[in-house]
């Protein structure tokens, strides 16, 4: 009997071999949120982009960002800093039913962009040229005017989650979130992984060569994804239906650019 890991292993190399055998690849990419210190989860995550040579998008939280981060990923061939909000502090109304968000309508703009740029410029003087100027809203969500705003203070990448947020220039998504959230924080098993992965490469074969982003969230990560981590990359890494973009070039060196986001 197949089990559900097998399943996984199989499909997920059937649709791959399937854009090789056409000439085409499947573009990926790994982002992982909430980084502001040193941790083994975090020593783990960065030895498995070691050692399947691809690259690893780290958001980090500039407000609690430690100079011992900066100093653990000076020397990381495949370790790169996104911007992840200011504080990762909600100031939506659960009692209204709002979702949480930092950059959300709930935020006073002008101050907002006030803190944004106080991060970016942390961050900036932290990572040096291993940070990139992109804006990972925590909770993957951001009023419409703040999106607006962000290249006017230099940050002209987003990524955010899916098809949240309309469409800008230099936005890159993640797709697969591997953890399950509600009651007991876990992963998210081996036939839901399946199944997320199917829609998406399943997408990508009647659709353009948009990147297919793998989210974790190293802090509170289970063995199973751990294990989750190491089938996937053991697949997926250099499969000839694959292809990893270095993130600096995902993102078009978003450092040179300043144009605004697309309209909506």
């Amino acid at each position: 009997m197949t089990s559900d890991l097998q399943r996984f292993q199989q499909e997920l190399t059937a649709h791959l071999d399937w854009f090789a055998e056409r000439g085409r690849k499947v573009r990926f990419w790994w982002r992982d949120d909430d980084a502001v210190a040193p941790t083994p989860a975090l020593d783990r995550m960065q030895e498995l982009a070691n050692r399947y040579d691809v690259d690893l998008a780290l958001a980090v939280i500039p407000k609690d960002a430690t100079e011992a981060l900066a100093e653990r990923l000076s020397a990381e061939p495949h370790a790169f800093v996104l911007q992840h909000g200011w504080q990762h502090k909600n100031f939506q109304r659960k009692d209204l039913g709002e979702k949480a968000a930092e950059l959300g309508t709930r935020r006073d703009p002008d101050a907002l962009m006030a803190e944004l740029n106080d991060g970016k410029a942390r961050l900036e003087a932290l990572f040096g040229e291993k940070f990139l100027p992109v804006m990972v809203p925590p909770w993957n969500r951001i009023a419409p005017e703040i999106c607006r705003r962000l290249p006017g203070i230099g940050l002209p990448g987003l990524s955010t989650f899916t098809w949240f947020n309309f469409p800008r220039d230099i936005q890159v998504q993640s797709h697969v979130d591997i953890l399950k959230w509600k009651k007991q924080v876990r992963f998210i098993g081996w036939e839901s992984a399946r199944l997320r992965f199917d829609l998406q490469l399943t997408r990508r074969r009647n659709t353009g060569d948009e990147p297919l982003g793998l989210l974790t969230h190293h802090l509170v990560h289970d063995a199973g994804c751990f294990e989750f981590l190491e089938v996937f990359l053991e697949i997926a890494a250099h499969h000839d239906g694959a292809d990893w973009p270095g993130v600096k070039d995902l993102f078009g060196r978003p450092g040179d650019q300043t144009s605004e986001p697309a309209a909506a």
